[in-house]
């Protein structure tokens, strides 16, 4: 059948459509060609032109049968009326296969809408709804969307997405160039502006900009705002003057950025992280994830921090706090004559405060626990997370320094000293190598202590004059570090979202689109700053004194998927650290952009910004030819104008932001392809759906496939049906050496400004020589902090992600990427002689990095940026063998479902708990 046989009609067009709900909307011919290239696919044809050819004819057989007249007469096409006439035409062509699948396809889309309306308390559903998966929409009605006093859910998508881009663009209205001078001297009475709190629910939607409604919670942000700029003089005009621009309609240019903020939400480009979510444009207005507090050694001290911790998981934040200013356990008190209880105690009272008081009234918070290695109670430190029930609410790490690492290489002498805080006498000394090998020990049996390197860290921090000292904590999962009392806004940019497709059906990256969207990412983050309502009046300073934010990415795992790059290759490695690049510059240069209106951060005059140096150790450790950007003229840019933000880049966890937006978790491979899930009424498989796609096209998709590779850890390694370029692209997290685990990290670390959330996984046969590898090589390699998994190291067991048939089928081994880096840039004796083990049957010649592999793949466009889909088999009883149960404790506390280990968090993929909170 080819085009040119088609009927043609001139004078008569389909203009409009009525949908189900009612309204009445523009008629697209592709939606039928969709639809009918959908029914294809499920019936094993998929053939996108006549899929085109017979929505043409259906278009043209409307027209011809002059069913357009009768609209004249009060009826208006259908969609119905559309899909009935769609049966029909699949039918006459002798399509009954696709015509069944159609018909069944119809049925499933019924169930979908109504599932939806159910989770959404809806009777009719909006374009956001229908774009969003089921998954998606239970995480946010879980977590998310507002609820009246009766618990019923008061808001759908799209109003969640509206109020938070309103609430972020009220920053931009206080900086509107008419009202705002960042250079300027003017003095205004604030008392005016403050008169206003009392009127919040008087200017409940009574203001507008554009289309979009200010609530009375928009409006408190923006009373907020303008005080806290008209209290340096930068506002130009008073309150009332203000007002009367918005209600004149002269503030109506800002709908554009409400809307452009709104787009990149629910175009799923770009999430900020779930405090904001949540809370913009609502009651409590918290919108940072990531909080850390001081905790200098008096009492009265001590328990201000307690009290400051409270009030931040009230407000929906979690908190770090180093430990180590505390005196150790034993040492004298002068106040009472009594001794001290050491560090561990007082982490118990946060440890109660957090059992106590729920995130927001809707989680339980998370805490970041540190001690330095000097301190004398280190080593009960180290192994106090052993036992079961002991400090849950804690990820524990120890922050080493130079002194501990020098200790450690030197070839003769290993003595370490453990100093008093207090009177910084060494108190013993010990063998720092023992103690490495306690920490060791500690994550192989428990996966904790992890380890956080404060060299590395403060190696290029550019605000140590600036703040008195250098960084010394890091929020709950060691992705953000910070000063006390700072906290840091953090969103993710969902790289699944930035391919275009060629002529040949492959995809490429769209790395323009990838730069506007870091751009306005980078404002609406540093906008933020502006709008949050901060839980403690210190933490509101200090946090506008460097402006950091931390933009990160999620689903790189599905990106690689669609672009056919292995992720631990040659070309994956090279593909990320561009990524990382892009990320930092473009989000780095956008600021410099803002701080020319806005002004820098106010350190900027006392920090080494002024001087050229940059939070990047990719600038310089890698050299400059390999640089894909002119970083010379950015920092050149930066000490002419200054930089909005102190930080710009930080790769967080993304646990249920990824949910919602379907896709891998930050910077990690894929957890499995597909795991299994047995519950009462039968058994189903979880499988990502770009992996599913590949195995329909090539006609592998079984029930018995799916069982095997579930019963292989969710792997197809090895599998002797699944063809070697499936096995070479699709890996999961636990097809990765742990040694590429630690490069891919390092590759992103090189350029990211602040630090990274991730998992280095290892087998369950991994020793404890293997975990202090990993500690040496990750300090080598530049890393900021790590955190190792080994499967089974938990007393609570996680997700076991096999069936009871379970056969693992592969060994997995170093890339030869990972091989030449570590020949080429390890030059540590001590760190070489201690890793050459791992190499000891380590063959190069017979590994290839995958670089030069053209793997043959057709991604069809419909499977962009989706991640699970779930198919049913055997309906039988049986055991619930993924999710564990009760008495092994690892269960979500919402849900009480499986929880998984991700990006260092405990992460539930049913309802999206996380045990670390910035997601």
């Amino acid at each position: 059948m080819a085009e040119t046989d088609l009927p043609e009609s001139k004078s008569k067009t389909i203009v409009h459509i009525k949908k189900r709900n009612g309204t009445i909307v523009d008629f697209e011919q592709s939606k039928i060609s969709n639809a009918i290239y959908k029914a294809l696919v499920a019936a094993g044809k998929p053939d996108h032109k006549l899929a085109e050819f017979l929505a043409s004819k259906l278009v043209n057989k409307i027209i011809k049968n002059d069913y357009l007249e009768s609209i004249h007469k009060g009826h208006v096409l259908s969609v119905e009326d559309v899909q009935d006439m769609v049966e029909s035409i699949l039918i006459e062509e002798g399509l009954a296969e696709t015509a069944k699948a159609y018909i069944l396809y119809r049925h499933e889309r019924r169930k979908l809408r109504e599932m939806k309306m159910k989770i959404l308390n809806k009777r009719d559903l909006d374009e956001v709804d229908k774009s969003l998966d089921v998954n998606s929409l239970r995480v946010l009605a879980s977590r998310y969307l507002l609820r009246d006093n009766s618990g019923e859910i008061i808001e759908g998508p799209k109003q969640l997405f509206e109020r938070v881009a309103i609430l972020v663009a009220v920053s931009d209205i206080i900086h509107d160039p008419r009202v705002f001078d960042f250079k300027g001297n003017h003095l205004r009475d604030l008392s005016e502006a403050e008169h206003y709190y009392k009127k919040l629910d008087d200017f409940d939607s009574k203001l507008k900009i554009g289309d979009y409604y200010l609530n009375k919670y928009h409006f408190e942000s923006l009373i907020r705002a303008y005080i806290d700029e008209a209290k340096s003089g930068k506002m130009k005009v008073g309150f009332k003057d203000l007002l009367r621009l918005i209600a004149e309609g002269q503030m109506i240019n800002h709908a554009s950025k409400i809307l452009e903020y709104y787009n990149l939400m629910v175009l799923n480009e770009f999430l900020p992280n779930t405090p904001t979510l949540m809370n913009a444009g609502a009651r409590l207005g918290q919108l940072s994830a990531c909080f850390v507090l001081d905790m200098p050694d008096d009492m009265y001290s001590i328990m201000k921090s307690s009290t400051d911790a409270a009030m931040i998981f009230k407000s929906g934040g979690g908190v770090g706090i180093n430990y180590s200013d505390l005196r150790p356990e034993g040492d004298i008190v002068a106040s009472t004559s009594g001794v001290a209880s050491g560090p561990t105690s007082f982490m118990q009272i946060i440890d109660s405060i957090t059992d106590v008081v729920k995130q927001g009234g809707k989680r339980r918070g998370a805490n970041m626990g540190i001690l330095e290695s000097w301190h004398p109670d280190i080593e009960k430190f180290i192994t106090m997370k052993t036992k079961p029930g002991m400090y849950e609410n804690f990820n524990v790490s120890v922050g080493i320094w130079s002194d501990f690492w020098q200790s450690l290489v030197n070839k003769e002498d290993h003595k370490y000293s453990l100093k008093n805080p207090r009177t910084k006498a060494t108190m013993k000394n010990i063998d720092s190598h023992q103690l490495m090998e306690l920490i060791a020990l500690s994550a192989w049996k428990s996966a904790e202590p992890g380890v956080i390197f404060f060299d590395n860290i403060n190696k290029y921090n550019p605000c140590i004059d600036a703040k008195g000292g250098p960084l010394r904590a890091t929020n709950p999962c060691g992705e953000q570090s910070l000063y006390p009392c700072e906290s840091c806004n953090l969103g993710s940019i969902n790289l699944s979202k930035f391919v275009k497709r060629k002529a040949d059906g492959m995809y490429e990256f769209d790395w323009p689109r990838y730069e506007q969207s870091i751009r306005t990412a980078t404002r609406f983050l540093d906008n933020v700053i502006d709008v949050n309502k901060y839980p403690v009046e210190e933490i509101d300073i200090n946090t506008k004194l460097t402006r950091r934010i931390g933009l990160g990415i999620m689903g790189i795992a599905d990106l690689l998927f669609m672009l056919r790059i292995p992720y631990d290759s040659k070309e994956g490695y090279e593909f990320m650290g561009k990524l990382a690049e892009t990320l930092s510059y473009f989000s780095m240069d956008e600021s410099v952009v803002i701080a020319k209106s806005r002004g820098a951060f106010p350190l900027f005059e006392k920090t080494e910004y002024k001087n050229g140096s940059i939070p990047l150790s990719g600038y310089y450790e890698i050299p400059k030819d390999l640089h894909c950007y002119d970083w010379d003229s950015l920092i050149g840019k930066i000490k002419n104008y200054g930089i909005r933000n102190s930080w710009t880049t930080t790769i967080a966890p993304t646990g249920t932001l990824s949910m919602i937006s379907d896709v891998s978790n930050g910077v990690e491979p894929i957890f499995a392809l597909v795991f299994e899930k047995r519950v009462t009424v039968g058994r189903f498989f979880y499988t990502n759906k770009i992996f599913e796609s590949i195995l329909k096209e090539h006609g592998l998709y079984t029930d018995e496939i799916l069982l095997k590779i579930s019963n292989n850890y969710g792997s197809v390694r090895g599998i002797n049906e699944i063809p070697e370029w499936i096995q070479k692209l699709f890996v999961t997290a636990i097809d990765i050496h742990w040694t590429d685990h630690i490069m891919a990290q390092a590759v992103w670390q090189k350029w990211i400004s602040n630090a990274i959330a991730k998992t280095i996984n290892m087998p369950g046969d991994a020793t404890v020589e293997d975990v202090k590898c990993a500690y040496l090589l990750a300090h080598e390699f530049g890393l900021k902090g790590v955190t190792i998994y080994r499967d089974g190291s938990r007393n609570e067991q996680v997700l076991h992600i096999t069936g009871n048939d379970r056969e693992k089928r592969f060994q997995v081994t170093p890339s030869k990427y990972l091989y030449d880096f570590i020949n080429t840039n390890v030059h540590e004796p001590y760190v070489v002689d201690q890793v050459k083990p791992i190499f000891k049957d380590y063959d190069a010649n017979k590994h290839h990095t995958n670089a030069d592999d053209k793997l043959n793949i057709s991604l069809e466009a419909n499977t962009i940026g989706t991640n699970l889909s779930i198919s049913k088999i055997k309906s039988e009883p049986l055991v619930n063998s993924l999710a564990v149960t009760e008495n092994d404790k690892a269960v979500c506390p919402v849900c009480k479902n499986f929880l998984i280990i991700t990006e260092g968090c405990n992460m539930c993929i049913e309802c999206g708990f996380s045990s670390c909170g910035s997601g």
